[in-house]
């Protein structure tokens, strides 16, 4: 068996905003294994300034991986636990390589396109009017649920739109979710959910910066509306570590991201946690062209998660990969009379 791994940057059809800055590109590197018959293809999505495995060896641990891939999928998972995107990346190249076809990693209605999943309709930060011609664009496009990303323009701005929108549509026919990627400072943070509240939000992500505990866990218990972890998660490896975290914090929701929390087993030990919690969960991409995305649906669709997921962002880039994978009606579809096209996997 061998293994060779390329470099990808994904061009943004247009700057996204978050409340961490603006991505023009995002970065990401493929793990491409072979057993001299047959292929298989796995996506490390690194995100930097973000992912814990942003560090100065990450190229070098690619390496490395390569090399030692005769060791498996088992032992090398607990040897890259400190590189949770190169993680994902070999789960997925390995089940690749095991399936009857290099991207059908998970066989179900999905990807025989008899059902589909529901996923919210992502709204990117930036002037007011650019924020309320996505909202319009996501309405017509038939989502009901619409994330928006607030924290990095003008909070009274922010509170005028999702004005709009609810004198619009009542929260019977659209879900309204917030993300602040950790931009309220924790002195600000109960009063802007107070007022955030009143616009019956089903919740919001990470309103603090992660890694204040404490700060976190009266929030949760004070909230006047549903709170979901996001980058609190990520960099926690160790399932006693994870137990702790959510026991003391005690969050509505927590959200998923494979690429960044050590793939389908990372993932799965937090729902198995949660779950001994009650806390709520559903699972969101972390900007993986379509090859990450298309492993991450197919495995979200197997755990029967009902809620909206965020799985919608395979069309944000210009050189991203033809794919089965389209957004219909406010659901991810699988069309599998689609064929992929990568020149790199010949």
């Amino acid at each position: 068996m061998n293994a060779r791994y390329y470099k990808h940057i994904l061009q943004f059809k247009r700057p996204s905003g978050t409340s961490r800055g603006i991505l023009k590109t995002k970065e990401t590197w493929f793990i491409v294994i072979s057993d001299g018959t047959r292929k298989g293809i796995g996506e490390c999505g690194i995100l930097r300034t973000l992912s814990i495995d942003d560090r100065p060896d990450y190229e070098n641990k690619l390496k490395w991986t390569c090399k030692n891939i005769h060791l498996g999928v088992e032992k090398l998972w607990k040897e890259l636990i400190e590189f949770p995107s190169i993680q994902f990346g070999v789960e997925i190249a390995f089940r690749s390589l095991e399936s009857d076809s290099p991207f059908l990693l998970f066989p179900s209605p999905f990807t025989r396109s008899e059902e589909q999943i529901s996923i919210n309709g992502l709204i990117w930060m930036g002037d007011k009017e650019f924020m309320r011609q996505q909202i319009t664009s996501k309405l017509d496009d038939g989502f009901d649920c619409i994330k928006m990303k607030i924290g990095a323009i003008d909070f009274e701005t922010e509170l005028n739109l999702l004005s709009y929108i609810r004198s619009q549509f009542s929260s019977d026919s659209i879900e309204l979710r917030v993300d602040a990627n950790g931009a309220f400072k924790p002195e600000e943070a109960l009063d802007k959910l107070k007022q955030l509240s009143v616009f019956n939000l089903h919740s919001i992500e990470q309103p603090i910066r992660q890694g204040q505990y404490k700060e976190m866990e009266k929030l949760c218990k004070k909230t006047p509306l549903p709170i979901a972890l996001d980058e609190e998660l990520i960099g926690v490896f160790d399932v006693t570590e994870k137990k702790k975290l959510l026991q003391a914090i005690q969050p509505q929701y927590i959200i998923l991201k494979p690429s960044l929390i050590g793939g389908f087993k990372g993932t799965k030990e937090w729902i198995d946690i949660a779950k001994s919690y009650g806390i709520g969960w559903w699972i969101t991409s972390a900007l993986e062209s379509n090859i990450g995305l298309n492993a991450i649906a197919q495995y979200t669709y197997t755990l029967n998660n009902k809620m909206p997921q965020g799985l919608g962002t395979g069309g944000l880039y210009t050189n991203n990969f033809d794919s089965p994978l389209a957004v219909s009606q406010g659901t991810l579809a699988y069309d599998p009379k689609q064929e992929w096209i990568l020149n790199f996997l010949n």
